[in-house]
């Protein structure tokens, strides 16, 4: 569950995979890593639930890797990890929510954190094209008048 949800110690893989063309980072992105590891937690939640340190553990990992997920997105400049990194951020508010018992929060959350994601990613492709391949967001600029209709989209 650590490993998929790109929880604290594992956390290099989920930026490392918007390297590939940006239908499948929307793909990963929105089905395994959001989901995958949030889902295995929620399957072994009765043996979670007897076990108080587990608890502690795995809301303490959850709130490591929210808090370091979200500093870490405030410095990066590549459009496709800027976008990368919030969806580590959200999973490690799933996963306290998960420690905490709260399972319907977490599912709500994950649902409906997954599928706009999704269309975040898509979205970047359209912008990366437009702007002549250029990812870093520094150099970006302009895009309600060179894009009108994918700029009303990523809004």
């Amino acid at each position: 569950a650590v490993g998929k949800s790109a929880q604290i110690g594992s956390h290099t893989r989920s930026p490392d995979a918007t390297e590939g063309p940006t239908p499948v980072s929307a793909s990963i992105h929105a089905a395994t890593t959001v989901t995958a590891g949030v889902s295995v937690i929620a399957r072994c939640s009765p043996s979670f639930e007897y076990s108080p340190t587990a608890s502690i553990v795995i809301t303490s990992a959850g709130a490591m890797t929210s808090f370091s997920a979200a500093t870490t997105g405030i410095l990066q400049n590549d459009s496709k990890r800027v976008i990368a990194h919030p969806t580590r951020s959200q999973s490690g508010y799933m996963i306290p929510a998960r420690g905490i018992s709260n399972y319907s929060v977490s599912v709500s959350h994950s649902m409906n954190h997954a599928f706009p994601k999704a269309l975040l990613f898509s979205s970047a492709g359209p912008v990366i094209h437009a702007m002549s391949d250029e990812q870093d967001m520094r150099k970006m600029g302009g895009l309600a008048s060179s894009s009108p209709f994918t700029y009303a989209m990523m809004l």
